[in-house]
């Protein structure tokens, strides 16, 4: 009898261990499909580059950013600029300074943001969106870091028009990502953070 018994917990122990190999392969599939998914589809440019909006955001962290929000709002393209993700201390002359920028046209239409992260970008932009009685923003941020953004900036404010204007780094290879080590951590590392924020948007409303 202890013999039966024995073999039948050794049995289901190895149906459970199978499943659970099974289960995880199903997942790093699912993952590995995502992931092509996701690097497919990360843009490639521009496609709206002279719609002109309420506002510019532009979310600090790489490098092309700051220098295309500059760009647009000297065009025109926007009332006012919105700088998220500043550091504590850092003010717009600072800033300006820094990008070779005249305060002339600038100062004036600029506002900075202190967030840390995509979460806090968001929900500072949402605030001082609200604030200005706002109704639409050009999101200015790098292509991997966009659908990310998105995700975060339509669950704070899903009646807001938002028109993505991505920003290129020479340094992240988007074409055959896979073959370049950076490119490859930055864009799974990116990809897993999006997965995290798309399944906060569905458990958290804002």
């Amino acid at each position: 009898m202890k013999g039966a018994t024995k073999r039948f917990s050794q049995r289901r122990g190895r149906r459970w261990i199978a499943f659970f190999a099974i289960f995880t392969f199903a997942c790093s599939l699912v993952w590995a499909g995502g992931l092509l998914w996701f690097s497919s589809t990360l843009p490639k440019t521009v496609t709206d580059p002279l719609r002109k909006t309420d506002a510019i955001v532009v979310l600090t962290g790489g490098s092309g950013r700051l220098e295309q929000g500059f760009d647009l709002i000297t065009r025109q393209r926007a009332k006012k600029l919105f700088v998220s993700g500043v550091h504590q201390g850092v003010e717009v002359e600072e800033l300006l300074k820094i990008f070779q920028r005249s305060p002339s046209g600038v100062t004036c239409c600029m506002t900075l943001g202190r967030a840390v992260d995509t979460v806090g970008n968001a929900a500072e932009t949402g605030e001082w969106m609200t604030e200005q009685g706002f109704s639409s923003l050009r999101l200015v941020t790098a292509a991997y870091h966009m659908p990310r953004s998105l995700v975060e900036f339509n669950r704070v404010m899903p009646d807001i028009q938002i028109i993505p204007n991505p920003v290129f780094p020479t340094h992240v290879k988007q074409r055959d990502w896979w073959r370049w080590p950076g490119s490859a951590g930055l864009i799974i590392t990116e990809y897993n953070k999006f997965l995290v924020a798309l399944l906060r948007s569905y458990i958290i409303p804002a």
